[in-house]
């Protein structure tokens, strides 16, 4: 039996995997890292604390495995958050700022209103938002001190989150990216596959900062042994939800899935063609079944499953997310009440970054369970926005979707998408598939498999759910959601 170790750094925390040959979780590890908000609308994470967390997790379990080989390393990350480090001394010039983070907005908005969003637009199939990368790699060059004298001395390096760990798993050694994350940082030709130099002067982003950008499948370079104490592979990267699509076998053309995080993604896999969304939908890469890029669609949720931790944690409403099910069913509606968890502006297909969220509908009846309920239906509306956004865009229908994700464990959330959706919904038996996704491009590169169809094979489905909604309290609750939605934009 082979095995492989798949590093899955989310956005609230690290997961460790070990994965067999046949696609088993052979056993876990999982960690929290702190959430930065030094100002309103700033998020930031600590790179050092990423770090140390994911060496301590590895450890942990290699030390727990330590009869077994570990053939090969997969990583997979939260895409667009940024890091800048000083190459000589390893050390992060600042706090990473994260993808929900929105402190350049300001920036994006001179920017677009300067005529360049179609530009780049057309070059990198995304929208000039505070979200990705290009804008924070800007700020923090104009804000930290002393970068831009380290910068004209060649001192920094830039990276998302994949490539901070593959730096300190190589021992400082190795700065690579793969093309899914390059392709969300907004300065990424993804029709070149490569840095575009004009969208680099645009955002006023030296070259030399850029790491090198390879497949997702191949071996972009070995562990330090001092580090783990063995030279391993590190032989598959992916952005987190191209990582998930690719976990859930979409290597073919009209594959769709949507996993629930922290946010909600929604990507279908559109092969050799390039299309442009005329709804609000950005056009990305993904990996074909050799892990080189093709192109995809992709719908991002800034809030998804994070609204029921605002549930727990700011409005205390709950002590565990797990409750949330229970509750949502001990109520037969939410009495009229909507959720638009709009926390950090709207994302697809909306891309408002001034909406606030709200709750509305409120009568003397309402309670809290009626509340959670909604927060857990607002995950779904938005999900749906998704969807209508791509059925138009692909000029198909969308009969069923597979599913992934934390909050995928919600039976009351996965019955609600179905019925709101008018779709099949499917869970697979293992929801770890970002995970599972970096897995299986490390394993592919070093042969562990010899077919797509072996692959196929090892396809486990767990859970289908079927529609049971009647269209008019469809139509009804999504009449209620639109009305909710456009408050938001007041």
């Amino acid at each position: 039996m082979k095995y492989i170790l798949s590093i899955d750094a989310g956005t609230t925390g690290i997961t460790i995997l070990l994965i067999d040959s046949k696609l088993k979780i052979i056993d876990k590890e999982y960690s929290e890292f702190n959430q930065i908000y030094p100002k309103p609308g700033w998020v930031e994470h600590d790179p050092i604390e990423i770090w140390e967390v994911t060496l301590k997790l590895i450890n942990i379990l290699l030390n727990r495995n330590n009869d077994k080989t570990i053939s090969c390393i997969g990583i997979t990350n939260q895409r667009e958050t940024t890091v800048l480090w000083n190459k000589h001394n390893g050390k992060p010039v600042c706090n990473a700022i994260v993808w929900q983070d929105k402190r350049t907005n300001d920036m994006c908005n001179d920017l677009i209103k300067d005529g360049h969003n179609n530009t780049v637009n057309k070059k990198t199939g995304l929208v000039i938002d505070s979200y990705f990368s290009a804008t924070k790699i800007k700020w923090i060059i104009d804000n930290i001190d002393n970068v831009k004298e380290a910068i004209n001395n060649k001192k920094i390096l830039f990276g998302t989150i994949d490539t901070w760990l593959l730096w300190k798993l190589t021992g400082n050694k190795i700065h690579k990216t793969d093309y899914t994350n390059a392709s969300r940082t907004l300065i990424f030709n993804i029709e070149s596959k490569s840095w575009d130099n004009e969208l680099l002067d645009i955002f006023d982003i030296p070259k030399s900062i850029l790491p090198e950008v390879c497949p997702s499948s191949q071996v972009f370079g070995y562990t330090n042994k001092k580090i783990i104490n063995d030279y391993i592979p590190i032989s598959g990267i992916a952005g987190d939800q191209q990582s998930a699509l690719f976990g859930q076998f979409g290597f073919n053309i009209g594959d769709i899935k949507t996993t629930y995080g922290t946010g909600c993604f929604t990507l279908v896999n559109t092969g050799d063609k390039k299309v442009i969304s005329k709804n609000g939908i950005l056009t990305t890469l993904a990996c074909d079944f050799n892990g080189n890029p093709v192109y995809a669609l992709e719908g991002s949720v800034f809030i998804g499953g994070a609204v029921i931790q605002w549930l727990r944690d700011e409005m205390q409403i709950i002590e565990d997310a797990k409750t949330t099910e229970k509750i949502a069913k001990s109520v037969n509606s939410t009495k009229g009440v909507y959720i638009v968890p709009a926390f950090t502006g709207l994302g697809a297909p909306h891309w408002n970054m001034e909406a606030k969220g709200l709750i509305c509908g409120l009568t003397r009846g309402a309670n809290k369970n009626h509340i959670v309920r909604a927060a857990l239906e607002s995950i779904a509306y938005q999900v749906n926005d998704l969807l209508n956004s791509l059925k138009n865009d692909m000029q198909l229908e969308l009969n069923n979707m597979n599913v992934d994700g934390g909050a995928s464990q919600n039976n009351f959330l996965m019955q609600f998408q179905s019925d709101i959706s008018n779709i099949l919904i499917r869970k697979p038996e293992n929801i770890e598939s970002t995970a599972l996704g970096a897995a299986i491009l490390a394993g592919l590169k070093l042969n562990i498999w010899s077919s797509k169809n072996e692959l196929l094979r090892l396809k486990k489905s767990k859970t289908n759910y079927k529609p049971s909604m009647n269209s008019s309290q469809r139509k009804k609750s999504l009449n209620g959601w639109k009305k909710a939605v456009e408050k938001t934009k007041d």
